[in-house]
């Protein structure tokens, strides 16, 4: 609601309250539904929480702050940010941080819920399916385009795929085979779309 009012006043297009209170409304049932399916079990997960709060914030800050919004002009076209007063180099070396303190509160979830850590955790096929994750949300290997909540959907869709493969007990070759084949598949549907995007314009 406070989006689609700086946008009335700013003159520009709007969803409509209707839209509005309907995706709230969505949003609403579809947390109620998590809490109660969750609390028929054990409960819910502390992990799970933190993990929304996470995106939340995460979505606030590329969403509706000045630092997320040269994030993605960095990511379009580093060139035209340099020129447009953007510090690139300092942008860039947040992100890096930004993703690597990501990394470690995933591996500090992860070594809570198997109550262990080895050197070896994280390995495997984590890096690939994260990447995927992102890029069948609809996140740009090329930049300057993605949600979070895109990557969040994209996400779930991966370990859907990784989950159904464990079940019909795939062997570790075909599983990396599956995954990146999607992410090649994902890849080549973006490159096509920046393609005609360009065209266009």
């Amino acid at each position: 609601m406070w989006e689609e009012g700086k946008r009335r006043r700013a003159g520009l297009r709007t969803a409509g309250v209707g839209f509005v209170i309907l995706r709230i409304a969505i949003l609403a049932v579809l947390g109620a539904a998590s809490i109660l399916v969750f609390g028929a079990d054990r409960g819910v997960p502390v992990a799970f929480l933190i993990f929304i709060g996470l995106v939340i914030a995460t979505e606030t800050l590329c969403r509706r702050t000045v630092f997320g919004r040269q994030i993605f002009a960095v990511g379009g076209n580093q060139e035209a940010a340099y020129r447009a007063g953007i510090r690139v180099q300092r942008v860039r070396v947040l992100v890096f941080v930004i993703a690597a303190a990501m990394a470690a509160v995933g591996g500090i979830l992860a070594a809570a819920r198997l109550q262990a850590a080895r050197q070896a955790s994280g390995g495997g096929d984590v890096l690939l399916q994260a990447i995927a994750a992102a890029v069948i949300g609809g996140t740009s290997l090329f930049g300057g385009r993605g949600t979070i909540w895109a990557a969040l959907l994209g996400s779930l869709l991966i370990g859907s795929i990784s989950n159904g493969m464990d079940l019909l007990d795939f062997d570790s070759a075909i599983k990396y085979m599956v995954t990146g084949s999607v992410l090649v598949l994902a890849v080549v549907i973006d490159a096509g779309a920046r393609g005609n995007w360009r065209k266009q314009n």
